[in-house]
């Protein structure tokens, strides 16, 4: 009969994403888990199956506690610029919350390298139903009149997300929420009319 698990879960998925968005995925070591988690590698290995099963569960976490909410958020917006609008600026206080590290964990995280290609095929996952949900949303507001005939709306979704993407590494290198929101409002500049 398996020995009942010592550790919390939900904790220890909360303890490894601060690891992972702190230090990415390939500068967080098992050592560092186990130790912020309070665990043998044995228990890690049977509770995730390996450092790569339990990214995938922070992934999920961090989705559903952070990045989802943006997300979530942005997408009840009225129309698509306030869409837009909605999920940079989001982006923006996310990623200067002092409660956390700067930036993004999955962006931080795609800088893994090659060889971890489960990892990156998680991180892939993550971006392409993001950018999905915003073409999808824009293919709306331009079959509504909000966006001109001629949008493209998966051109646009990229354009939102790989702003969203500037925003993270210049948070993670520094860059202050004034910065950011100021970098937000140029990036709008180009919006269609």
């Amino acid at each position: 009969m398996p020995r009942p698990r010592s550790f919390d879960l939900d904790e220890a998925i909360k303890g490894a994403t601060a690891l992972f968005w702190k230090n990415g995925y390939q500068g967080t070591s098992l050592a560092d888990l186990t130790s912020e988690i309070g665990i043998a590698p044995a228990s890690l290995y049977f509770a995730f199956d390996s450092k790569a099963g339990l990214f995938r569960q922070v992934l999920n976490y961090y989705y559903e506690a952070y990045l989802g909410r943006v997300d979530e958020k942005a997408l009840s917006q009225s129309t698509a610029r306030e869409v837009v609008e909605t999920m940079l600026y989001g982006l923006v206080d996310l990623y200067t919350d002092k409660t956390h590290p700067p930036g993004c964990l999955s962006v931080k995280c795609s800088q893994a390298y090659a060889e971890e290609a489960d990892v990156q095929d998680e991180l892939m996952k993550l971006r392409h139903a993001r950018r999905k949900r915003l073409a999808s949303r824009f293919r709306t507001a331009r079959e509504m009149g909000d966006l001109p005939a001629n949008t493209d709306s998966e051109a646009l979704a990229l354009f939102a997300i790989v702003v969203g993407w500037g925003l993270a590494f210049a948070a993670q290198t520094g860059a202050s929420r004034a910065d950011l929101r100021r970098t937000v409002e140029t990036s709008l500049r180009g919006w269609p009319t």
